[in-house]
C-alpha cells in the first residue's frame, strides 16, 4: 500500500525555483534514503509534505497522503495531518524540544493536541512510548527535562514525540548526523524496528551514504531541486548512471593525498602529561560528596605536522579534553606543554602567547562567529594574541592573503557570515585559526555536519595547508570514516581514559581493545554494505 505519493512537485520562492517537478513514493513498511548535497531540496521536500513551506513559496503538483490529497489544503486541515498521520524528527533534538517542559509532557502534548483525552491518560500514552523507544521508566522518568539527557536519548525523545499516535509516515531530517556511532546504531535500529512493527513508511533524509546503503529500502538522488536518479538500493551502489550520483560515491569514499609531513625528531607540539579533571558530583544524604572524573590521567604527544584523531562516544571525555588542553578549563591534576610551554600554569600575557601556537576550528562556525562582523573582521580577531598589533592596511593584507590561502576571493572579507554556504564558512573558521601562524589547530567535529562534497573539499584543504605549513591537527570527532581518511594516529577514549592508541591503519585493521572493537563495529561501512548488497543480489539470483 503507497502511504505517500508525490507527482510533479514544484515550488518556487519569489522568482527562485526550489524544486523541480519531483516525483516520489514510499510505501508501507519501506525506507526511502533520500540523499544529495546541501541546498538540493531534500528539507524543502519534506517540509512541502507538511505544509511548512515559506510564506512567499508558491506550489503545482499533488501530495497524497493515505490516498488522500493533502496538497493544498487549508491550514487546519494539515493541523491535523501533523503529528497524526506525519511525523518529523530533526537533525538537533535539543533545539526541537522544550527546554522547559519535561519530557512526558511533550510526548503527551502531541496526544492531547490530536485527541481528547485527560492529561494523566496522555501521560500514560508518554510512559507506554517512552518505554517503547528504549527510555524505560525506572531510568528516565516523565518529569525529566531534556537537558537532563545525553544526545542520543534526547533523540529518543524527540522519535517518541513522532511515533505518540503512530503516524502511517515518519520523516527522519538528518536524524542521527550528531549522534556517536553506537548511539547512531542503536537510533537506526529502533527506527527500523518501528518500521517493521508499525508499517509505517519511513524517509531518512542524510547526507551519509554509508547509512543509507545499510539502512535503506529504495534511494533517491536529488540535485538543484531535481530527482536525478532513483531506484532500489543494490541497484544505485553497484550501477549508478548519473553523474552527479557517481561523484556523490566517490566523494563518500575520498581520501586525501597528503604527503608525509611529520616530523618525528622534532619536539612535540603538543604533549599532555597525566591530564586529570574533575567535577563535584552530588552532594549525597550521608557522608561526603563524590567527585566524577571526565578525564583520568590522560597522556599523548603531536609531533610537528601530524594528524591524531581523537575518538569515542558522547560522554566519553573528549569534549572535556579538549577543553583542559586549550586552557578553557583548568585540570586538578597534569599539565599541557604546547611547543614545550606550559599552557595550564600561563596567565595573562604569557598565556595570550601560548595561544597564538595552538587554535580551534569547531563544528558550527556560524554559532561561532558574531553575525554583525564581516568576514575580515572575524578573521583579523585573533590578532589580539600579538604583541604588536598589525596597522588596519596591514591587517586586511594578511586577512586577504590568509582568505585566498583556504580558497575564497579576498573579496569574501567584506561580506557577512549569511553570505556563504556551510562550507565556506568553515572555510572562513579555518582562515581565521590560520592568522597567527599557530603550529597546531583543533577540530572539533569539524567537518561532521558537512555534505559528502563539501566535507572532501574541507579536508583535501586541511591535507594541502599540513604538507604546505606543516602544520600539526587533533581531530576530535565521532566519524571514525573521516579518522581513517586524513590521521597519522588514532587515540580512542572511553570514561576519560585513553584505552587504545596507535597508528591509524593499525588500530583499524586489528583493534585490541574491546572498546574500539564495538566502535568499528557500529561504524557504517560503505564498502562493506555495498559488498553485502551485491553478494545478497547474487544468491537470491542464484
Amino acid at each position: 500500500m503507497t502511504v505517500l505519493d508525490i507527482r510533479d512537485l514544484s515550488l518556487s520562492i519569489g522568482s527562485t525555483p526550489i524544486l523541480k517537478k519531483v516525483s516520489l513514493s514510499v510505501a508501507s513498511g519501506e525506507i526511502l534514503g533520500l540523499v544529495g548535497e546541501s541546498g538540493s531540496g531534500k528539507s524543502m521536500t519534506s517540509l512541502a509534505i507538511l505544509g511548512l513551506t515559506p510564506p512567499r513559496a508558491t506550489m503545482t503538483g499533488e501530495i497524497s497522503l493515505n490516498a488522500q490529497l493533502i496538497s493544498g489544503a487549508s491550514d487546519a486541515a494539515l493541523q491535523k495531518v501533523r503529528g497524526r498521520d506525519v511525523g518529523i524528527i530533526f537533525q538537533e533534538p535539543m533545539t526541537a524540544l522544550n527546554p522547559v517542559m519535561t519530557i512526558g509532557d511533550q510526548v503527551a502534548e502531541t496526544v492531547r493536541l490530536h485527541k481528547k483525552t485527560s492529561r494523566k491518560e496522555a501521560l500514560a500514552v508518554a510512559r507506554a512510548v517512552l518505554d517503547r523507544v528504549g527510555l524505560p521508566a525506572e531510568r528516565f522518568p516523565l518529569g525529566r527535562f531534556p537537558h537532563e539527557l545525553s544526545g542520543g536519548q534526547r533523540q529518543r525523545v524527540a522519535i517518541a514525540i513522532a511515533i505518540a499516535l503512530t503516524p502511517k509516515l515518519l520523516i527522519a531530517d538528518e536524524a542521527t548526523t550528531a549522534l556517536d556511532v553506537t548511539t547512531q546504531a542503536q537510533v537506526l535500529e529502533l527506527l527500523k524496528r518501528l518500521v517493521r512493527e508499525d508499517g509505517m513508511g519511513l524517509i531518512l533524509i542524510t547526507h551519509d551514504l554509508a547509512v543509507v546503503a545499510e539502512t535503506a529500502d529504495r534511494v533517491a538522488v536529488m540535485k538543484d531541486g531535481e530527482l536525478v536518479e532513483e531506484g532500489d538500493t543494490r541497484r544505485i551502489f553497484t550501477g549508478m548512471t548519473h553523474p552527479y550520483s557517481q561523484r556523490l560515491l566517490a566523494n563518500a569514499v575520498h581520501a586525501p593525498s597528503r604527503q608525509a609531513a611529520v616530523q618525528h625528531d622534532a619536539a612535540p607540539v603538543l604533549q599532555v602529561e597525566g591530564l586529570v579533571r574533575e567535577y563535584a558530583g552530588g552532594r549525597p544524604l550521608f557522608g561526603k560528596p563524590k567527585a566524577f572524573r571526565a578525564v583520568d590521567d590522560v597522556s599523548l604527544t603531536i609531533q610537528p605536522g601530524e594528524s591524531v584523531g581523537l575518538v569515542g562516544e558522547s560522554g566519553c571525555g573528549k569534549s572535556t579534553l579538549l577543553r583542559a588542553i586549550l586552557a578553557l578549563e583548568t585540570p586538578q591534576a597534569g599539565r599541557v606543554l604546547v611547543k614545550g610551554r606550559d599552557i595550564t600554569a600561563a596567565r595573562g600575557a604569557a598565556l595570550k602567547a601560548i595561544r597564538r601556537d595552538i587554535q580551534v576550528v569547531f563544528q558550527d562556525p556560524y554559532g561561532s562567529f558574531d553575525p554583525r562582523w564581516t568576514v575580515a573582521r572575524l578573521v583579523a580577531e585573533n590578532f589580539h594574541l600579538l604583541d604588536t598589533q598589525p596597522s588596519p592596511t596591514e591587517a586586511r593584507r594578511r586577512v586577504d592573503q590568509m582568505l585566498e590561502q583556504v580558497g575564497l576571493p579576498a573579496s569574501a572579507g567584506d561580506k557577512y557570515p549569511h553570505e556563504f554556504s556551510g562550507g565556506q564558512r568553515q572555510r572562513i573558521a579555518i582562515a581565521r585559526a590560520l592568522i597567527t601562524d599557530p603550529a597546531v589547530i583543533a577540530l572539533d567535529e569539524a567537518v561532521s555536519a558537512l555534505d559528502v562534497s563539501i566535507r572532501a573539499q574541507i579536508l583535501d584543504l586541511l591535507a594541502d595547508l599540513s604538507s604546505r605549513l606543516g602544520l600539526a591537527y587533533l581531530f576530535v570527532t565521532h566519524d571514525l570514516t573521516v579518522v581513517r581518511a586524513v590521521t597519522d594516529r588514532l587515540l580512542v577514549m572511553q570514561a576519560g581514559r585513553i584505552v587504545e592508541q596507535g597508528d591509524t591503519a593499525a588500530v583499524f585493521a586489528a583493534p585490541s581493545h574491546p572498546y574500539t572493537q564495538k566502535l568499528l563495529a557500529a561504524t557504517p561501512d560503505l564498502a562493506r554494505n555495498i559488498g553485502a548488497l551485491d553478494a545478497a543480489h547474487k544468491e537470491t539470483v542464484r
